[in-house]
C-alpha cells in the first residue's frame, strides 16, 4: 500500500485539499499538444511527452505548497484503461505499462514537493468506459466491477496508489462497479460524478440517487464522493436541500465553463471563464456542502484557477 491509503489525509476534520485542474485541455489548448483519443497517458511514451506532464504537474503541485495546504496527486490514466488503450494501439503489455509509468511519475512529482504539514496522497484515476460526457455504452454491475479491475490491479501492484478515484462516472452502475473492484483490490476508493446542468446524471439521476445507489450496492464502500466537469452554478438546486447525503460530498472539480458538456463537445477555442469569480464560487459551495474539502479544477482550469480557488478557501 502506499503512504496514506490506510488513513486517507483528506478525511481528517478541518483540512483542506486542491487537486489539479483542466490537464487534457491545458495540454491541447496552452501548451498545443495532440493527444489522440484525448489521452494525455499516451504522453509517457516518450522523454519529452512525459517531461510535458511533469511540468504540468510541478506547476499545480506548487500552488498547493506556495498556500502550506495538501495536495492529491492524480495519475495521468484518465483514458488509460484498456478499450481506449486498446484505440491508442497498445497491447495488454503496454497497458499496464502506460498505468505503471504514470504512477511513476506521481511518485517522482510527490518526492519533489511534499513536506512536512502538507501531505501528498496519490490517486490512481479511472475514467468512464465509455465517453465521460455520454454514457454511450451502459454496464451492468458485474460488468463494470470486472472491466475495470484490469487498471485498478496494476494500481494496486505497484503498493505506490493510496487510493482509486473514479472520474466522470456518468451513470451509477459503472460507479458501483468501480468501487467494487477497488475494494477487492484492497483500495480505498472515491466516486466523481459528473452532471449536466440541471444538476442531474446524463442518466437522469440526481446526484443524491446517484450516491444513495453506489452506498446501498457497496456497503457504503466509497470514502466520499464529488463532482467534477461541472459548473458549480450546476449543482444550486440540489444543494438547497441541507440532506444528510450531502456529507457524502467532500470533493468539486470544476470546469471554467457553464456551458453544457454538449457546448463545450462542440466548442472550437477553450472558454477559460474567469478564475476570481470561480474562487467565489467555490466559497458559496463551502458553505452548502459542510464537508466540501477537496477542491479542484477539471475543464478549462489551470494555475490561475487553482490559486483562485486556493485564495478564496484556505
Amino acid at each position: 500500500m502506499g503512504n496514506y491509503s490506510s488513513a486517507l489525509p483528506q478525511l481528517e476534520e478541518s483540512s483542506i485539499y486542491l487537486t489539479d485542474g483542466g490537464l487534457e485541455t491545458v495540454l491541447i489548448f496552452r501548451d498545443g499538444i495532440d493527444l489522440p483519443e484525448f489521452a494525455a497517458c499516451d504522453l509517457l511514451r516518450t522523454r519529452e511527452g512525459t517531461a510535458s506532464l511533469r511540468k504540468y504537474f510541478d506547476e499545480m503541485a506548487g500552488v498547493a505548497t506556495a498556500k502550506g495546504i495538501g495536495f492529491l496527486i492524480d495519475t495521468a490514466t484518465w483514458r488509460a484503461n484498456p478499450d481506449w488503450t486498446s484505440k491508442l494501439g497498445y497491447s495488454t503489455d503496454k497497458f499496464e505499462s502506460i498505468n505503471r509509468k504514470a504512477v511513476e511519475l506521481a511518485l517522482a512529482v510527490r518526492a519533489a514537493w511534499e513536506q512536512t504539514g502538507v501531505p501528498m496522497p496519490i490517486s490512481g484515476v479511472v475514467g468512464p468506459r465509455g465517453d465521460g460526457y455520454r454514457p454511450d455504452r451502459l454496464q451492468s454491475v458485474d460488468e463494470a466491477r470486472d472491466y475495470h479491475s484490469a487498471q485498478i490491479s496494476v494500481f494496486a501492484e505497484t503498493g505506490a496508489v493510496d487510493f482509486v478515484t473514479a472520474v466522470t462516472m456518468n451513470y451509477p452502475n459503472e460507479a458501483t462497479g468501480v468501487a467494487l473492484a477497488a475494494h477487492n483490490a484492497g483500495l480505498p476508493v472515491v466516486i466523481s460524478f459528473t452532471v449536466e446542468t440541471n444538476g442531474r446524471l446524463a442518466t437522469g439521476e440526481s446526484l443524491e440517487q446517484a450516491i444513495s445507489f453506489v452506498d446501498d450496492a457497496t456497503d457504503s464502500y466509497p470514502a466520499y464522493y464529488m463532482v467534477n466537469c461541472a459548473h458549480p452554478t450546476h449543482l444550486a438546486e440540489d444543494l438547497s436541500s441541507g440532506e444528510p447525503w450531502t456529507r457524502r460530498v467532500r470533493g468539486y472539480r470544476a470546469n471554467a465553463s457553464s456551458q453544457s458538456h454538449a457546448e463545450l463537445d462542440e466548442a472550437e477555442e477553450l472558454d477559460d471563464g474567469n478564475p476570481e469569480e470561480l474562487g467565489g464560487q467555490f466559497r458559496v459551495l463551502r458553505d452548502q456542502l459542510p464537508n466540501l474539502n477537496v477542491l479542484g479544477g477539471c475543464c478549462g482550469t489551470d494555475k490561475r484557477h487553482l490559486e483562485a480557488i486556493a485564495a478564496a478557501v484556505a
